[in-house]
């Protein structure tokens, strides 16, 4: 089994700063592209920001200059710097992995892993 276990969300004044977190844990081989989505009310579920495993990163236009993606590869972890928030951030924020995980003892297989979201607000 393997889990993405995120933190890091709350409430934040218009122009403000967050972090998220998301660490991967379990039965792991390897982890490969790490991600964020959010969905913010009423849309659907849209990519923010992904880093590959060498450390190349794409952005949505929407956050580009703003978010930054980054990664731990020795904690299986990724993280969201989130600066000069606005209201319409305000989203639950979803972490995304790639896992390779062992299947038996000579086999692996690739998993595609979804953490519980974190809700993040953006208000006066």
């Amino acid at each position: 089994q393997v889990q993405l276990v995120e933190s890091g969300g709350g409430l934040v004044q218009p122009g403000g700063s967050l972090r998220l977190s998301c660490a991967a844990h379990g039965s792991i081989f390897s982890v490969n592209a790490m991600g964020w989505y959010r969905q913010r009310p009423g849309k659907e579920r849209e990519l923010v920001a992904g880093i590959g495993s060498g450390g190349n990163t794409d952005y949505a236009d929407s956050v580009k200059g703003r978010f930054t993606i980054s990664r731990d590869n020795a904690k299986n972890t990724v993280y969201l710097q989130m600066n000069s928030l606005q209201p319409e951030d305000t989203a639950v924020y979803y972490c995304n992995a790639i896992v390779l995980a062992p299947e038996d003892e000579l086999r692996y297989k690739s998993l595609e892993v979804w953490g519980q979201g974190t809700l993040v607000t953006v208000s006066s």
